[in-house]
C-alpha cells in the first residue's frame, strides 16, 4: 500500500519543475521540495530518529512545516502537529504524551521550548526555524540543509503513521493515529476529474499525478488555516498526493487582502477555509476592492472548500455574486473526514446552512446501535465506516468508545448528533459533549475553568459555548466570587492567559451568586448554558 513519502518522491522525479509549495509570493518546485526534505531527513536520521519515532511540528505555516513533515515520512517517523498557541504546560503535556524524540520549533516560540525541555525526557533533537539567537542545545534548520546530503530513499509502508492531535470532547488533546494508506482513501474527490478511484499503489499514484499535469487538472490549493489544523493538514496531504501544490499565507494573523493577492499571484484553483471566520473578512475585502474599481483577480479559482465550523448560506451567496464558483461545505473531523457534504455549483438557490448529504460510507446510528431511518426524527450519531483511523494514541478506553465495532463493522463515531430527513439529508444537532468549537479550534471547558479558578477571588466556574456568527461559538464563563472581590473582567482574563493559550480564554465573564452543581459535584452545563444565555442576551 502507498506511503506519502514514496509517492511524493516519484512525483518529484516525474514533474520536477512543477510547483509543489508556495508561501506568500515565493514558491518551491517539486525538485526543491524533495531535495530540501531529503536533507532534513538525513539530519534526523543522523540523530537516530527513525521508524515510529515521533517528531513534533511546533511551527507556523511555511515551507519548513511541510518539509519537516516530508522528512519525517521519509524516515518512517511519525510527524505530530503541535498547536503554536500552546503555552508551557500544554506543550509539555503534548510532547510527553507523544514520546516526541524530535521537535521543530519557530524561533519566536523558543522561550516556551526552553521552559519544557527538561520535562520531556525523550526529546533528543531540537531544530530551530528562523534566524535570531539559537536556543541552547538546538540546531538551526538552515544549517542542517547546508551540511547534509539528501538521505537515500528507503522502503516504506502504507501502515506508517501520521499523528493529528485534536481537542476531542473531554480532557487533554489526543493524537488520532492515521496510517498513510487509510487517510489516502479520503482523497476521492481529487481523483474525480480522472474518473478513477484513489490509487492503491505508489506507481498508480505517480501515473495519476502525471496525467493530471498533462491535462492541466492539478489542484493548487491555498490552505487558509494553519497547517497544524486538521482541515489544512489533511487537505495538504491529499493535494500533494495528486501532484498538486499547497500555498500558505505568511501573516501570523489572517489578512484577507493578502489571501486574494496570493491566489492571483500563484494562479490558485482552490481555497480551503474554516467557515465564517474566514468568509466574512474575505467577502469584505472582495467588496472593498470591487467598489474601489480594482477587483481582485479570481480567474484561476474554481472552488472554495470549508470544514470545521458553520458556513452560512448568506456567505455562500455573496461569494457567488463575485464569481460562479463551486462551494463545498464538508462535514468531518480529525477522526472522520468526509462524513458528509453540501455542494453549491454556481447557483445561489442551492446554498444552505448546516444541511448535508451523507457520504457513501456514513450513517446515523442511535445510542442503542441501530441505523436511523430517514424521516423518523430519531436522533443518532454520525458514524463513518469508510475511513477509520487506528484510534487514539495511549487511550484504549476512548478508542473503544469512538471507534466501536457494531454488527461486525468498525465505525468512527466522534460524537456529532444528527437527524436524517426524508430526502436523506441530515440536520446537525451538535456534540453530545460540552466541548466548544471556536473558529475550528476545539476548546475544553474544564481546562478554562481550572485556569479561572486558580485566581484566589474565584469560588467556582462553569464554561460554555454560545453561538457567534463569525467564530461559530465563543467561550463564556459563568463565575461566582468571594465576598468583597474586586477584580475586573479584563484582569481575570489576563490571569487566565498566564495559564492557557489566549484563544481559549473567555470572551465574556458572567457573574452569579453561586454556580449550580449536581448532587455528585459534577458541573451542570445545561444550567450554565441557560444562565449564560440569559445574562448575555444570546440564545
Amino acid at each position: 500500500m502507498p506511503n506519502f513519502a514514496s509517492i511524493w518522491e516519484g512525483i518529484a522525479d516525474a514533474v520536477p519543475d512543477a510547483i509543489a509549495a508556495a508561501h506568500g509570493f515565493d514558491s518551491h518546485s517539486w525538485r526543491e521540495f524533495e531535495d530540501r526534505s531529503a536533507r532534513i531527513a538525513a539530519a534526523i536520521d543522523a540523530a537516530g530518529i527513525g521508524h515510529d519515532d515521533k517528531v513534533g511540528l511546533y511551527l507556523y505555516n511555511g515551507f519548513e512545516y511541510e518539509e519537516a513533515q516530508f522528512a519525517g515520512f521519509k524516515q518512517r517517523a511519525v510527524p505530530s502537529n503541535v498547536n503554536y498557541r500552546y503555552l508551557a504546560d500544554e506543550l509539555a503535556y503534548l510532547l510527553t504524551n507523544a514520546d516526541a524524540k524530535a521537535l521543530f520549533f519557530d524561533v519566536t516560540l523558543a522561550d516556551r521550548v526552553a521552559e519544557v525541555r527538561d520535562r520531556c525526557p525523550d526529546l533528543q533533537l531540537m531544530i530551530q526555524v528562523g534566524g535570531g539567537e539559537l536556543l541552547d542545545g538546538a540546531v538551526h534548520y538552515d544549517d542542517l540543509l547546508a551540511t547534509h546530503e539528501p538521505a537515500p530513499r528507503i522502503e516504506r509502508s502504507g501502515d506508517d503513521l501520521w499523528f493529528l492531535y485534536t481537542g476531542g470532547t473531554t480532557g487533554n488533546p489526543k493524537a488520532v493515529m492515521w496510517p498513510h494508506a487509510e487517510l489516502q482513501k479520503s482523497a476521492e474527490a481529487f481523483y474525480r476529474p480522472l474518473g478513477q478511484p484513489v490509487p492503491t499503489t505508489v506507481e498508480a499514484a505517480i501515473a495519476d499525478a502525471v496525467e493530471l499535469h498533462e491535462r492541466n487538472r492539478t489542484t493548487r490549493v491555498l490552505a487558509g488555516a494553519p497547517l497544524m489544523h486538521g482541515t489544512s493538514g489533511i487537505v495538504s496531504l491529499q493535494v500533494l498526493m495528486t501532484g498538486g501544490a499547497v500555498a500558505t499565507l505568511p501573516g501570523r494573523s489572517f489578512d484577507a487582502k493578502e489571501l486574494w493577492e496570493v491566489v492571483a499571484h500563484h494562479r490558485l484553483t482552490m481555497l480551503a477555509i474554516v467557515g465564517e471566520a474566514f468568509s466574512r473578512p474575505m467577502l469584505e475585502e472582495l467588496d472593498r476592492a470591487k467598489a474601489a474599481g480594482d477587483p481582485h483577480d479570481l480567474s484561476s479559482l474554481f472552488q472554495i472548500m470549508s470544514s470545521g465550523v458553520m458556513w452560512s448560506k448568506e456567505s455562500k451567496t455573496r461569494f457567488l455574486e463575485h464569481k460562479k464558483l463551486t462551494l463545498l461545505d464538508t462535514l468531518g473531523s480529525s477522526e472522520s473526514p468526509g462524513q458528509g457534504s453540501q455542494l453549491t455549483k454556481g447557483d445561489a438557490d442551492q446554498a444552505k446552512t448546516a444541511k448535508f448529504e451523507l457520504g457513501d460510507t456514513t450513517v446515523v446510528i442511535t445510542d442503542d446501535g441501530h441505523i436511523v431511518e430517514p424521516g423518523s426524527r430519531e436522533r443518532g450519531r454520525l458514524a463513518n465506516r469508510g475511513v477509520v483511523p487506528l484510534g487514539y494514541f495511549k487511550d484504549e478506553k476512548k478508542t473503544a468508545e469512538t471507534f466501536p465495532t457494531i454488527n461486525g463493522v468498525r465505525y468512527s463515531i466522534p460524537g456529532d448528533y444528527a437527524t436524517v430527513e426524508t430526502d436523506g439529508t441530515i440536520t446537525l444537532l451538535g456534540r453530545g459533549s460540552v466541548s466548544i468549537n471556536s473558529g475550528g479550534e476545539k476548546i475544553y471547558p474544564e481546562e478554562v475553568e481550572e485556569a479561572l479558578k486558580s485566581h484566589p477571588d474565584v469560588i467556582d466556574c462553569n464554561v460554555v459555548g454560545l453561538p457567534d456568527e463569525r467564530w461559530g461559538q465563543t467561550v463564556n464563563a459563568v463565575l461566582s466570587f468571594e465576598d468583597g472581590a474586586d477584580i475586573s473582567d479584563d484582569d481575570l482574563i489576563a490571569h487566565a492567559r498566564t495559564r492557557i493559550a489566549a484563544h481559549k480564554t473567555p470572551k465574556r465573564i458572567l457573574r452569579v451568586d453561586s454556580v449550580l452543581r449536581g448532587a455528585n459535584g459534577k458541573a451542570d452545563y445545561a444550567w450554565a448554558k441557560k444562565t449564560a444565555e440569559e445574562l448575555s442576551g444570546i440564545s
